[in-house]
């Protein structure tokens, strides 16, 4: 839909046609780090231990 080497429009440009922010165009969404995987996971067992 975005043509990033558009000869005449700019990236920036195409996003203000389509009425979305560059941002979220140009955003790549980041994996969940080890420590954070972790966490979660202690979380998960605390809940589950004290459920029943």
């Amino acid at each position: 839909m975005i043509e990033r080497n558009h000869p005449k429009l700019s990236v920036g440009a195409q996003c203000r046609l389509l009425s979305i922010a560059r941002s979220s165009f140009c955003y790549a969404p980041q994996g969940e780090t080890t420590m954070n995987l972790g966490l979660m996971l202690l979380i998960d067992k605390q809940f589950l231990d004290t459920q029943f």
